[in-house]
């Protein structure tokens, strides 16, 4: 063989060991494309989880705002009703008062008015308190210390120790709680 045909097979050799270096690195390549789709699939999973997540929780955060809001508003309108239903004996007092003052000279006459309009204004207050589910505490019987408080003791021959002897402030409750403890003077023996 001559040097030439050498040449010429080692020229061949290096042009199939590059070309099988060639396909080899394209091998290499389909495989880490193959392994980088997963990958970017991946990533693109958990960036949309992400947009999701940070979506839910301004979701979140605007709804416990919105409900903080309406619990303010709540707590600072709860008692509206009422209020509405006391200007009725509001309007009941201005108007015992503007016929005290438009009266004649008649005082006797005038004071049974006046005690016939707040009578009237006790009895419209007291159904406005029913209407609110606030109610006078029973002091009659013995002393409760649930619903009654007790200042001072006094000696009675028509009572029971431990009974209540005079009330000294009427309680109230509302619903099932006491708004205001009964001031009342107990029995001993």
């Amino acid at each position: 063989m001559s040097q030439e045909d050498v040449n010429n097979e080692n020229l061949e050799e290096s042009k199939t060991a590059e070309n099988a270096e060639e396909d080899v690195e394209e091998q290499v390549d389909a495989v880490e494309e193959e392994t980088v789709d997963p990958l970017e699939a991946a990533l693109a999973e958990a960036a949309d989880y992400k947009d999701k997540y940070i979506r839910a929780h301004a979701d979140f955060e605007n709804s416990k705002r919105r409900l903080e809001k309406d619990k303010m508003n709540a707590v600072s309108y709860a008692n509206e009703s009422f209020a509405k239903d006391i200007l009725a004996v509001i309007d009941s007092f201005e108007n015992a008062l503007a016929s005290m003052e438009n009266s004649g000279e008649d005082s006797s006459e005038v004071l049974e008015n006046m005690k016939k309009g707040v009578e009237l204004t006790f009895e419209q207050l007291k159904k406005i308190l029913e209407k609110n589910s606030i109610k006078e505490v029973d002091c009659s019987g013995e002393f409760d210390p649930e619903v009654h408080q007790a200042i001072m003791q006094v000696e009675s021959d028509e009572h029971e120790e431990g009974d209540v002897v005079q009330v000294m402030q009427k309680g109230y409750t509302i619903k099932d709680r006491i708004l205001r403890p009964a001031m009342v003077s107990t029995c001993k023996k």
